[in-house]
């Protein structure tokens, strides 16, 4: 057994842990290998593992990836999220090649896939990211936003509306994780109620994984618990 396999075993059983805590079903969280700067190499033995949904942060990293693994045949099993903050320069790479984008943040990037989705391809699947700590660094929009960007969405043919994704600043205090995801979660229902397409909640990363679970996340991000360490100068982004 591989180091990688053994590391998503593991991540698995926290997982169905935190989701059995708070009386929920492991089978309703989506477990998403961020493998950012990590080679093909280690994605194929997260696959040989059983992993297939993956996340990578850097354009071109993952156009790279994507393409190599379109020459496989079992490219067709993979999804592939882009979750990282995405130029309107580099839109196209994306709509080109990505299954998801978890990062929607404007409306003028809305519009921008929307108008490159190859219909071959079907829509792509978006999630808009929320800016729920109000940080002045972080991408997203504010809460009070999501009403008219989810409305663009949802009347753009080649887009498909699936949820909400955030990053909330750090909070080192469980308490204090779980009331900022609970936050989230209270969006998340108000989305649904008017989108019923709508049912990806995509937050919680190894630091805060449980609290998020137990507010309600449906996918959660996971890569140096499962990559090891990150080599950021091997991006060619």
């Amino acid at each position: 057994m591989s180091t990688i396999e053994k590391n998503l075993h593991r991540v698995g059983e926290q997982i169905s842990a935190a989701a059995l805590l708070c009386g929920r079903s492991p089978q309703e969280i989506t477990l998403l290998a961020v493998s950012k700067t990590k080679p093909v190499t280690a994605i194929e033995q997260a696959m040989a593992a059983g992993q297939w949904a993956f996340g990578e942060n850097y354009v071109q990293e993952g156009v790279e990836k994507i393409q190599y693994f379109c020459q496989q045949a079992l490219a067709h099993d993979l999804s592939w999220h882009f979750i990282g903050p995405l130029q309107s320069n580099k839109s196209r790479l994306v709509a080109e090649n990505f299954s998801w984008l978890h990062t929607l943040d404007r409306p003028q990037l809305a519009q921008r896939l929307n108008s490159q989705r190859p219909a071959g391809l079907g829509p792509l699947n978006v999630l808009i990211q929320i800016n729920i700590s109000g940080e002045a660094s972080k991408a997203g929009i504010l809460p009070d936003q999501l009403p008219a960007l989810a409305a663009l969405v949802a009347e753009l043919p080649h887009l498909n509306l699936r949820g909400l994704m955030a990053i909330p600043a750090p909070q080192h205090c469980y308490e204090a994780q779980l009331a900022v995801f609970a936050e989230m979660t209270g969006l998340f229902t108000q989305l649904r109620e008017q989108y019923p397409s709508a049912d990806t909640l995509s937050m919680g990363m190894s630091d805060d994984m449980p609290a998020a679970i137990a507010a309600g996340s449906t996918l959660v991000r996971i890569g140096t618990a499962i990559f090891g360490a990150r080599d950021y100068a091997a991006s060619t982004d």
